[in-house]
């Protein structure tokens, strides 16, 4: 019973990493949490109002994301640091996503469905132990992604900036909407406008006074916000024709379930697909930014397991879909984090605004959001990221351009997609070399790569194969076998092909192989296979080539590098019957002893 209690137990931490930092848990922890919690809190109130706006939703669906799923990706976290939640890359995937539909309701409703859809999506993955494919996924195509989701953000966002009247049918390409608004939205609102620019001017000079006072942790956005607000009800804009968020509900959400109908999850499958994928990317590429300057190790399918269950569970709560906040984790890491409950805290706190503050929050304008997504958009891109990833190779520059082209001209979540389509056609070419290489046996009876002026004992050839050796370098691994068999005389009596470095076998690849090695048998020449991994021998014995050769034929990976290799050749010695007449072997010298690096 104790150890079935230990084994729980175990599960259980193992799952929910923020009990697991409670055995270790102490008053200066508490402290550093609840001071990293309510800056996090105070960043995330404007943002989340700010990002609900972007996707075309009420203000409160953002604050219930950054209650629901910031509490929930907290718990769940493999990293100590990252705050889960809405997040403007996200936004601007699902108004993409969801700007078709007409109605507000109906928008909400897509939106909570995506939600369920995208955390679906994610625990597959997690369950699966996929999350490490992740990392075949360029980061060319999240730069590509951001450079075209900020030229959207500004377009979107210029409409409010400025006091236009939206102008065009839901159904209409977005850049079409956008030319019929500037053009026919009618003239710009004085008042809108200069709060707008006004809360722009503000914010650049209080991340002024940040950096010449060495105040990292001032909420510049938290300022303006509540000045704008105070601002707007004391001079009575509203009435100017300033628009205002409007009225937001003093209440948690309350559990709900999402509305499920076969025509809207085949609708909406492709954009959750999008978003899912995107949401992993942020958070994983933000969670190792973190932990590569906190030292700590990340467990990758946990990190996905956690955004999906935000994701899901969020979806039953009226929470739109969110990921990993670049933002909201870099002040959590700044303010001195210590563990996962900061962003517990963080949820807490803008739990109570919302029940607090609720009724004040209505005079905020939608000009000042807008500017102050307007600045979000220009830092998101990062021109010396953009810079190393255009300059670093073509295929970087290519996926970087067409993710990027690919978001405004068609789709954000269509762009994701090709993004990554291509970060997997351009990458399995590259993983689908694999490399011959020739070995002789020298006169110092060193085993060695041959070099252009030896001379190879026609007897015995040696070879060693590396690379993947799967279906994607079939043509590679069929051309090296072809060289094999090009190279053997009607003297050869023996063919050694080192293995070790031939890495994840698939049926294809084990198909060529076995291909290779009965057609040399068939010539009447001894097959030696060396170097032999666990994972490459327990797929040999499951097609049957290990058995095919005999256990005297193939030669295990030894614990002391290259003697499988030395013993694979000498064995060949032993099975040579007519030697050459240079041989060593004619005049009793022993066959090799080591191999030459």
């Amino acid at each position: 019973m104790p150890a079935t209690s230990t084994t729980w137990s175990s599960i259980v931490y193992a799952r929910v990493p923020a009990l697991d930092s409670l055995r270790s848990y102490n008053l200066a922890h508490a402290r550093a949490d609840l001071v990293a919690g309510l800056s996090v809190a105070a960043v995330a109130v404007p943002q989340a109002m700010a990002y609900a706006l972007i996707a075309g939703l009420p203000v409160e669906y953002g604050l219930y994301t950054a209650i629901v799923m910031t509490t929930v990706g907290a718990l769940l976290a493999s990293s100590r640091q990252l705050i889960n939640g809405p997040t403007n890359a996200i936004s601007i995937a699902l108004l993409s996503a969801i700007g078709s539909f007409g109605g507000q309701d109906e928008r909400i409703q897509a939106a909570v469905l995506i939600a369920f859809l995208v955390g679906a999506i994610q625990l597959a993955i997690s369950v699966l132990r996929l999350g490490d494919l992740t990392r075949y996924i360029s980061h060319s195509v999240i730069v590509g992604f951001t450079v075209g989701a900020s030229v959207l953000l500004v377009l979107d966002q210029t409409k409010n900036l400025f006091g236009l009247k939206a102008v065009g049918e839901v159904h209409d390409h977005f850049l079409y909407r956008f030319w019929l608004t500037v053009t026919h939205g009618g003239a710009a609102h004085g008042p809108t406008l200069a709060i707008g620019l006004a809360s722009i001017a503000l914010v650049l000079a209080l991340r002024w006074v940040k950096r010449k006072l060495g105040w990292p942790l001032l909420p510049e956005f938290l300022i303006v916000v509540v000045l704008m607000a105070a601002l707007t009800a004391a001079l009575g804009l509203v009435e100017q024709g300033v628009k205002v968020v409007g009225d937001i509900p003093a209440a948690l959400p309350s559990p709900r379930l999402p509305a499920l109908d076969a025509p809207s999850l085949r609708d909406l499958g492709g954009s959750a697909l999008a978003i899912a994928l995107l949401g992993l990317l942020e958070a994983i590429s933000m969670a190792k930014a973190i932990a590569a300057v906190t030292g700590q190790r990340l467990d990758m399918n946990q990190q996905c397991l956690s955004e999906g269950v935000a994701n899901f569970t969020g979806s039953f709560f009226q929470c739109m879909p969110g990921s990993g906040s670049l933002t909201r984790s870099a002040i959590n890491q700044q303010a001195g984090a210590r563990t996962q409950w900061s962003g517990v805290v963080s949820a807490v706190a803008v739990a109570l605004v919302m029940l607090v503050f609720a009724p004040y929050a209505r005079f905020i304008p939608r000009s000042a959001l807008a500017g102050l997504l307007m600045l979000t958009a220009v830092r998101m891109v990062n021109l010396r990221d953009l810079r190393y990833h255009v300059r670093a190779s073509r295929f970087d520059a290519t996926i970087v351009a067409v993710t990027a082209v690919a978001a405004v001209a068609i789709s954000i979540e269509f762009c994701v997609l090709i993004g990554v389509f291509m970060s997997f056609l351009l990458a399995v070419p590259r993983t689908g070399r694999m490399l011959l290489t020739e070995f002789v046996v020298t006169a110092s009876r060193s085993v060695r790569e041959r070099r252009p002026e030896d001379e190879v004992c026609g007897r015995i050839l040696i070879f060693g194969l590396e690379g993947e050796m799967y279906f994607g370098s079939s043509a590679s691994l069929e051309q090296h076998l072809d060289a094999i068999d090009a190279r053997v005389i009607p003297e050869t009596q023996a063919v050694v092909l080192r293995l070790k470095r031939a890495r994840n076998p698939d049926a294809v690849g084990m198909s060529l192989l076995e291909g290779c090695v009965d057609r040399l048998r068939a010539r009447g020449i001894q097959v030696i296979l060396c170097g032999i991994r666990e994972g490459m021998f327990a797929c040999m014995t499951n097609c049957g080539l290990a058995e095919k050769l005999g256990a005297n034929h193939v030669f295990l990976e030894q614990p002391v590098p290259l003697t499988s290799t030395v013993l694979a050749v000498r064995h060949a010695y032993d099975l040579v019957t007519n030697l050459c007449p240079t041989c060593p072997r004619r005049e009793g010298v022993s066959p090799p002893l080591f191999y030459e690096i």
